[in-house]
């Protein structure tokens, strides 16, 4: 049963929706740094820290090997090379570090939650915490994104982006806590409202991001609730 209690109290849906909010729009396979040693893999995140951060400074376009190699305070762009064949590789592995860091956030905000509202909120509380505690590497993802090197395709990941919170809308909508509502238009509205902040940001650096998940979890809460 999708919404069964586990021991803890956490609902099945909400375990999956934790696990599955972000890795699976993730391109690069964690099979392929098994096998590094412990001084590759320290160069490796040397470099990606160093590309997230040019990128949020400069821009993508100015994200050359040349800026990162100054970043990262190293002596030759071949010791970017020799770790990344490409840019496009670097970006993946970018990619791949940012939505492992959104992941295990929002796991570990959404852990406890036994309800479907009370997951919804920490959902959309955790995914705004985020954002205003890594605006740096947020704003490196939306640069990526924005000149797509972010490989995205609508018809393959937006269902598996929604899947989850469709599950844990359903789950709501079965247990009585939510009304009956279409739940794919309701997670596509969710989804696509926490994804115009970072944007907003750009625009709007001032933006109070805590009075923002304020009205977000209102606004969903009045929008889902099951009301006599």
């Amino acid at each position: 049963m999708r919404g069964a209690i586990g021991p803890d109290g956490v609902t099945e849906t909400t375990r999956l929706f934790t696990w599955m909010s972000y890795y699976p729009l993730m391109q690069v396979s964690n099979e392929r740094g098994r096998d590094r040693s412990f001084t590759t893999t320290a160069r490796r995140a040397q470099i990606v820290t160093a590309t997230i951060d040019t990128i949020a400074e400069l821009g993508y376009g100015q994200a050359s090997f040349a800026r990162i190699a100054e970043r990262a305070g190293l002596s030759s762009t071949r010791l970017i090379s020799y770790h990344f064949a490409s840019k496009q590789e670097l970006m993946e592995q970018v990619i791949d570090e940012v939505y492992g860091m959104i992941g295990r956030f929002m796991a570990a905000r959404m852990a406890h939650q036994s309800t479907a509202s009370g997951a919804l909120r920490a959902y959309i509380e955790a995914t705004v915490a985020f954002l205003a505690e890594h605006r740096t590497e947020m704003k490196a993802l939306l640069g990526i994104f924005l000149n797509g090197a972010l490989s995205y395709d609508p018809a393959v990941h937006e269902l598996v982006v929604l899947d989850p919170i469709e599950r844990l809308l359903r789950d709501g909508q079965r247990s009585g806590e939510f009304r009956q509502f279409d739940p794919r238009v309701m997670a596509a509205s969710i989804r696509r409202s926490l994804d115009g902040l970072p944007m907003l940001l750009e625009s709007h650096p001032g933006l109070d991001l805590a009075a923002c998940a304020g009205e977000l979890v209102v606004m969903f809460d009045l929008a889902t609730r099951n009301t006599p």
